[in-house]
């Protein structure tokens, strides 16, 4: 904030000051907020206040003060005294507070120029003789901070989902005569048997598979005692592990010949299994035997025991399923290494997955190599919306900002979501319209800290610091 006293004539409260031999205004000092001068948005504004000292107007003077900025002429406003004739605004012999402000469009011109005001004076408005001055200097230079943002903008890469190593499951089923336990040998002939021995030997050569286990969950289906269904169970849980310890000895795999690879568990009769396998058959009355169930919950297995006796289709089709072991190979798939996956994406790009993709993508520095990549998941998975999106984000970085507008829309179309629309709010900011990039980044502030940093970049273009 600058002030200045002026002695001799001055301009009017609100619009500095001027020496004059003349008689018309006097002693007017002023204050000039913000000096220098800001820029805020496109525009600067000017706030003079002027305090007219009693006296400081002649009765009869009237004036009119046209601040300027360099050769930019803001507003003129007109003051005069009690007696003069014209329509300015009157200042009575004891004097006054005055404030002035307006807003004019910012010119480069504005950063290194002077604020000063040029005044007519004269008895009386239309009078004859008028005199024109110029003021001091009141104040130097425009604070252009919104001008020397670096108005780059931040854009967001979609992640990758990417795990290693993976866990999975590979399962097969031992079936079982009724009331029995014993594994029949025609069992281990049948196909997810056999692909349950082929998964193992495969997996004995294969060094990114890692078996961690076998469950044996052994199951009777819900009829007779459930004492007896629960040792059956049992039974089969165990003869199944005993079967399996065969084949992996014949394999000669050496950690399904242990017990510690094993876990069995007896879980008794399924009814909810009855019920679900009931439900889903083709079986007329099986509303009605669910219904029974239903009512005798408390006494499932001999109503079931009976029901068996009226509908030979529960004999036939649902209770044979149910008596079972079910076993389960948990094991690991270590995956690619880094090197691998580098290696692979460069050679066989196809075998690998959106996950494999990006993440391969993450591992060099090399923008045109994680283009390659992210057009590869586009090409490949063209509705996953990442692989727009980290294209777009790359052509962003490179400065192809038309081509990563283009990019960041196709994403949008397959999932509009708030780091896609923070990325096309930084191709609006940087395309000059910073409206538009603010409703987009409004929409997207839970995106990430790219988003505050691009809000922030407008704000300080609006002035808002």
């Amino acid at each position: 904030m600058k002030t200045q006293r002026i002695l001799g004539i001055a301009a009017i409260a609100i619009t500095g000051g001027f020496i004059s031999s003349c008689d018309l205004l006097k002693d007017v000092t002023y204050e000039v907020t913000p000096c220098p001068l800001e820029m805020h948005g496109d525009s600067v504004e000017v706030t003079i206040n002027a305090t007219i000292p009693e006296k400081g107007m002649n009765k009869k003077a009237y004036a009119e003060f046209t601040p300027m900025i360099g050769e930019t002429a803001l507003k003129t406003v007109a003051y005069q005294g009690e007696k003069a004739t014209g329509n300015g605004k009157v200042i009575p012999k004891t004097g006054g507070k005055i404030s002035y402000t307006d807003k004019v469009a910012y010119t480069d011109a504005m950063e290194n120029t002077s604020l000063m005001i040029k005044v007519k004076a004269s008895k009386g408005e239309g009078a004859s003789k008028v005199k024109d001055y110029d003021t001091d200097e009141l104040c130097k230079g425009t604070i252009i901070t919104s001008k020397l943002v670096n108005v780059d903008g931040k854009v967001i890469a979609g992640t990758d989902n990417f795990v290693r190593p993976t866990e999975h499951d590979t399962v097969a089923q031992i079936n079982y005569l009724k009331d029995r336990s014993e594994v029949r040998a025609a069992q281990l002939k049948e196909d997810d048997i056999k692909s349950f021995q082929s998964f193992m030997e495969w997996a004995m050569e294969n060094p990114k598979i890692e078996m961690q286990g076998m469950d044996a969950f052994g199951h009777a289906s819900p009829e007779g005692e459930q004492d007896r269904n629960a040792n059956l169970s049992e039974d089969r849980s165990k003869s199944a592990i005993a079967a399996m310890k065969k084949i992996a000895k014949k394999i000669k795999f050496e950690a399904g010949q242990e017990d510690d690879f094993y876990n069995g568990k007896a879980l008794g009769e399924d009814v909810e299994g009855f019920k679900k396998l009931v439900s889903e058959s083709d079986i007329e009355e099986k509303n009605t035997i669910l219904s029974i169930i239903k009512n005798y919950s408390d006494n499932a297995d001999q109503e079931i025991k009976n029901l068996s006796a009226t509908y030979k289709e529960l004999e036939k089709d649902i209770l044979p399923q149910l008596r079972r072991t079910n076993l389960i190979i948990h094991y690991k798939n270590l995956g690619l290494t880094d090197d691998e996956l580098v290696a692979v994406s460069k050679s066989d790009p196809d075998s690998l997955d959106a996950e494999q993709l990006l993440f391969t993508a993450g591992l060099t520095d090399d923008l045109n190599e994680k283009l390659r990549l992210y057009n590869e998941v586009v090409k490949q998975y063209p509705e996953d919306w990442r692989g727009h999106n980290n294209a777009g984000y790359i052509l962003f970085m490179q400065g192809k900002v038309s081509d990563a507008e283009s990019a960041f829309q196709k994403a949008a179309e397959q999932e509009e979501n708030e780091i896609v629309k923070n990325n096309l709010g930084a191709v609006a900011l940087v395309q000059g319209d910073r409206r538009k990039a603010m409703d987009l980044f409004k929409q997207a502030t839970s995106a990430g800290s790219e988003v505050s940093y691009n809000m922030g970049i407008v704000n300080i273009m609006d002035g808002q610091y």
